[in-house]
Formats: structure tokens, C-alpha cells, sequence
């Protein structure tokens, strides 16, 4: 039996038998790979935050010598190899999207140049193509770097590797993003308040190739579930197994009402309020004076606002249940 790494999701028998290639059979059990019912394998790509690491590893380990590649260690636990030269303390990655045909970074150039340092210590700076916040956030200040702290650790703990396999003390490393500014602002930053490059993130390490033909699978396993959770995102994916281990849970993302549908209605649909509120309600922050939900959980009237919109999806989705937790797991909402 093939077990998805990433999401410990059994693949069913049939997906199985249906996939009679043993190189792609190999892909879905590395977890670089996504089976799909019909036996086909859709690549795994790697996120901003896992070729950030990438590029600065290679460029640690290019003070000792040339690389073509580098592992990396990702947040959800798998070691990867991952394209990236490096010579003379500079190194570069360049994005790899996997079959995700919507990913507007895909093949974007990161560029990270090293200086050994006296002493343990790493600094990374963050320099032209990352993008910066330019309001204060929940979690961010003003003039931050968009770099997610999952992304960052990644970033540390492959900076690290490379310090102890070229016994490296400390290092100093600036990391760029060429066309970042360009990409940056084709992408939502602008809107969430960040401007001049792209976001460094990546929960898992890995971008998902979402598409039509995955999405299929996805409703093919909420049908056959005796109980179910949807999920939008990997946050809620993670908290929504600890809340409900009885349940399935199934990661939908945006594709929420189809997922609903999929289980006629009666399923759990649990995870972070930003874009679960906005499926509810696509019009939640017209007249709020905020640009995010995340920003309007800051709003003195942020209790009434959840209550009236999960008493809107009672109405709407009688046999469905709304979760809403935020990022420590803790449940802020609840239709029950």
C-alpha cells in the first residue's frame, strides 16, 4: 500500500492498480508525487521558502567548493535534493513548480551570496526582491520582510547543515530575489500589504499541483468518507486531525463549495477564518476599513462579525458544521 508522506493519506487500491508504472509508483510513495484515481502522478513542486534554503546552502558550501545540488530538509519532515549551483559563495535556485500550471513564481531566481564570519553566528539578510510589509499586521511590523517563520527555520536549519559540512563557524548572507519586484506584484502581496517583491513561505516545503483532475480525486474521497473534515490549507489540515480524529480530513483549499457538495452537505469544514469567512461571505471586508480578515480579527466588533456570519452558514448549510481556529489551534468559532 502507497501511503502520501506528506498528508498520511492512504491511496486506495484501485488508484493503486490503476498506476502500473513503478517510477511514478516511486514519486508517490517519495512524496514528491500526488497519485490521482485515474493511476496518474502529478508532480510536487518546491515553495519560495525551499528554494530560499536551497540557494543558501549552496552558496555556504560553494566557499569550500562547487555544487549542483543540495538536500534540504522541509517542515513536513522529508529530505529532498534540490537543483541549485553555488561557486565562490554564490549560490542559486531556481523555483520548480511541478505540474502546478498556476504558479506565477515558477522558475523565478533566487540568488543568496555568503561572507564567513568570526564567531557562530548567521546572519541573513533580506535584500532586493523580498518583498516587505508596509503596515503593521497580527504578526508582522512595518519594514519586516515577508518571510514566514516556517520558512525561516528552513532557511536557519539548511544554512546550518552546510556550516558543519564545510566546518564553517559563522556566516553572513544576503539573500536576493532578481525579478522579485516584477513577480511580487502580480501576486495578492499588494493587498495583504506587502510591496517590492515576493513572499518567502511554504508550510510544507512542497506546492501542491492543484488542478482539475486532482480536485476530482479529492471529491472522489470526500464521496466514499464515512465522515469527513474539509480543510483549506495545511494549519487546518494538521489542527483538524488533532480536533477530529474520528473524521477524514480532506484538504479542498479553495475549492470549498464543490468539496460541500461532494459530501451532500454534511461534512465539517474547519480551519483558519480568512478564507473560510470570505467564502461565506465574499464581501466580509467591504466597509471594514481592513484589507484582511487577519486584520480584522484586530476589530472590536470581531466576535459579532463571526457570529453573524456562522449563523448565516447555519441557514445556509443546516447539516454542515463551521470550525474556525486560529493559528495555535484554538477554536475561535463554532457552528455547533
Amino acid at each position: 500500500m502507497i501511503t502520501d508522506p506528506v498528508t498520511d493519506f492512504p491511496y486506495p487500491e484501485a488508484w493503486e492498480n490503476a498506476c502500473t508504472d513503478e517510477a511514478t509508483r516511486k514519486l508517490a510513495a517519495s512524496g514528491l508525487g500526488v497519485l490521482t484515481a485515474d493511476g496518474t502522478v502529478l508532480r510536487r513542486g518546491f515553495t519560495t521558502g525551499t528554494t530560499a534554503a536551497a540557494a543558501c546552502k549552496a552558496a555556504v558550501l560553494s566557499l569550500k567548493k562547487p555544487v549542483a545540488e543540495v538536500s534540504v530538509t522541509l517542515p513536513c519532515g522529508l529530505t529532498v535534493r534540490v537543483s541549485a549551483s553555488g561557486a565562490d559563495g554564490v549560490g542559486r535556485a531556481r523555483k520548480f513548480a511541478g505540474d502546478y500550471k498556476e504558479d506565477i513564481t515558477a522558475a523565478l531566481l533566487f540568488v543568496a551570496t555568503a561572507q564567513p564570519i568570526e564567531g557562530n553566528d548567521i546572519i541573513l539578510e533580506a535584500g532586493e526582491g523580498i518583498g516587505r510589509f508596509v503596515r503593521d499586521t497580527p504578526r508582522y511590523q512595518k519594514g519586516e520582510p515577508a518571510i514566514s517563520e516556517t520558512a525561516g527555520n528552513t532557511i536557519l536549519l539548511a544554512i546550518t547543515d552546510a556550516l558543519k559540512e564545510t566546518n564553517c563557524s559563522g556566516v553572513d548572507i544576503t539573500l536576493t530575489i532578481p525579478d522579485g519586484q516584477e513577480i511580487g506584484a502580480q501576486t495578492l502581496n499588494p493587498k495583504v500589504g506587502v510591496e517590492g517583491g515576493v513572499s518567502v513561505l511554504g508550510s510544507t516545503g512542497l506546492v501542491e499541483p492543484w488542478d482539475d483532475h486532482l480536485t476530482e480525486s479529492a471529491f472522489e474521497r470526500i464521496r466514499n468518507a464515512e465522515q469527513v473534515v474539509l480543510t483549506t490549507g495545511r494549519v487546518g489540515l494538521r489542527y483538524s486531525r488533532l480536533l477530529f480524529p474520528d473524521h477524514e480530513a480532506i484538504l479542498v483549499g479553495k475549492f470549498m463549495e464543490q468539496g460541500i457538495e461532494a459530501a451532500s452537505g454534511k461534512a465539517i469544514l474547519c480551519g483558519l477564518p480568512a478564507l473560510i469567512l470570505k467564502f461565506l461571505n465574499p464581501d466580509i471586508l467591504v466597509g471594514t476599513g481592513y484589507e484582511t480578515v487577519e486584520e480584522l480579527q484586530q476589530s472590536p466588533n470581531w466576535e459579532i462579525i463571526v457570529e453573524e456570519e456562522l449563523d448565516c452558514a447555519r441557514k445556509r448549510y443546516p447539516e454542515l458544521r463551521v470550525v474556525l481556529v486560529n493559528r495555535e489551534g484554538q477554536i475561535i468559532g463554532d457552528t455547533q
